[in-house]
């Protein structure tokens, strides 16, 4: 491809060229922005990140043969190398455009749906993708969990990822034969311009709450809400929580159509009389649908967020004209792994994995359960390693104040050692009344959960989520909680 063709979209400056060639006519061999994939005739862009500059590797990519250097300051190359230098205000900014150059612009082939929010992005994009697919469209996924790309599941390194891979993705699905994307955008990926080179069909604002703030995230809560805000000056049509009360300040300056879905009178799309359901191993939400659309609605999954998470999917849905009782159908079936997964062990009691590992998920979490009335709420819960002792002693208040029992087990320990995490999270719940028993293993501390379950419980398993391993010394060992529970379930049975 020829480099005029990637510099589409942005300002530059050519601040060197070599030959007789014309700069816009010089050949690309490949985009590349990590030094150790470079090629002859490559094109390296310089990203600067919060461990690395990849300014420093310029000289050393020249002699490995790249042929054309983005970059946003002076760098040294070596003498008389035939090397074009592309110089941009942003690197990451220009690379966005680049990689979307590069591959075609796939964004411009498919409907991109954009969800962006302190929580419930995960399960939003599960559950529209459900819908959309039960309705016949063929729907590719990008978030937190997973890449979803036909058959194929990719492990997520990052909730959105960098723009060259996400145009990569974009690609993938177009040659697939997807017609559609709902993707999950971070904070952290409209700050560094991830989602730059294209044009969001539909951006979608949840909810926000103060999280990701600190060094190698956001400075501020304010730089936070406005980099949330970003999301609405590069889509066509924004639907946003109406009952938010950061939803005025996310969308100022806004550039999209804008529609509102919530509980209160003002939404455009709203939930309405709520009503908790609760059968044998099975916690959900009845409401009826009403504005933009009217029908009723069960959910599997228990409160109030649960219904904000259906309204997104049902809000962002209704443009793609399926029916009411398609959405009802799909809700009603749709399940997220790790977000309030409910797991069946009992008749008698309530057993759920969910992912809430800070003080504030696991507060919101365990309120809304309380809501149901357990005979106890039972809450199982470690936290990682190398990581603030803070976030142990939250934790520790919250279960305990909010919790009937505590099972305090291990987590991720990472290079610390378990039980001094452990004792770390009884320094929380030590400020409390609550009662706690700790069983560092956490198949048994499973295990316990499970034999000393009583009628009426409600039983957590929080922190692990979707996760699959437990992180020890540097080793990620496989532990899936829904493999431990199976196998503790046949070793009862064995008895």
């Amino acid at each position: 491809m020829r480099l005029g063709e990637l510099l589409q979209g942005f300002t530059y400056e050519c601040v060197q060229s070599t030959g007789t060639v014309n700069v816009s006519d010089r050949e690309v061999t490949q985009v590349v922005y990590d030094s150790r994939k470079v090629e002859t005739g490559c094109l390296f862009i310089c990203i600067e990140g919060a461990n690395f500059d990849g300014h420093e590797f310029a000289e050393d990519v020249v002699r490995k043969g790249a042929g054309i250097l983005v970059v946003s300051k002076d760098v040294q190359v070596p003498d008389g190398s035939d090397v074009t230098i592309i110089k941009v205000a942003d690197t990451r900014y220009a690379m966005a455009f680049i990689s979307a150059a590069w591959f075609g612009h796939p964004a411009e082939k498919l409907k991109v749906i954009g969800i962006t929010g302190t929580k419930g992005k995960t399960t939003s994009t599960y559950l529209v993708k459900s819908i959309l697919e039960n309705a016949g469209y063929k729907v590719g996924l990008i978030g937190t969990i997973e890449v979803i790309i036909g058959d194929r599941h990719i492990h997520a390194q990052n909730t959105t990822p960098e723009s060259y891979l996400l145009q990569s993705y974009f690609a993938d699905m177009v040659e697939a034969g997807l017609d559609t994307v709902v993707m999950e955008v971070s904070s952290q990926a409209l700050m560094l311009h991830r989602t730059q080179g294209f044009v969001f069909d539909y951006g979608i604002f949840t909810n926000l709450e103060p999280d990701h703030i600190g060094p190698n995230e956001h400075a501020s809560f304010e730089e936070y809400l406005a980099c949330k805000g970003l999301l609405f000056k590069q889509c066509k049509i924004g639907i946003v929580n109406g009952d938010d009360s950061h939803t005025s300040q996310v969308t100022e300056g806004h550039t999209c159509e804008l529609e509102s879905f919530g509980m209160s009178e003002a939404c455009m799309l709203r939930a309405k009389d709520l009503r908790l359901v609760h059968k044998p191993g099975e916690l959900g939400v009845h409401f009826e649908v009403s504005g933009l659309m009217n029908f009723e609605v069960e959910v599997p999954t228990p409160g109030r967020f649960s219904v904000y998470n259906a309204l997104t999917a049902i809000a962002i849905c209704r443009h793609f004209k399926v029916k009411e009782e398609d959405i009802g159908k799909a809700l009603r079936s749709a399940k997220v792994k790790g977000r309030i997964e409910m797991v069946k062990v009992s008749d008698e009691f309530t057993l759920m994995i969910d992912y809430a590992h800070n003080a504030m998920a696991l507060k919101s979490l365990l309120t809304t359960l309380k809501e149901y009335e357990p005979h106890r709420l039972v809450c199982l819960f470690g936290c990682g390693g190398n990581r603030s002792k803070s976030r142990r002693f939250e934790m520790g208040e919250v279960s305990g104040e909010l919790a009937d029992l505590t099972i305090i087990t291990s987590d991720n320990p990472r290079f610390e050692e378990p039980q001094d995490i452990i004792e770390d999270i009884e320094v929380g719940i030590g400020r409390t009344a609550g009662k706690y028993v700790e069983i560092c293993d956490r198949k048994e501390a499973i295990r316990y959960a499970i034999q000393n379950g009583e009628p009426g419980d409600i039983i957590v398993l929080a922190g692990k989520g979707h996760e699959d391993y437990q992180e020890i010394k540097g080793v990620k060992y496989p532990m899936d909680e829904r493999d431990l529970i199976r196998d503790i379930l046949a070793e009862n049975a064995a008895l």
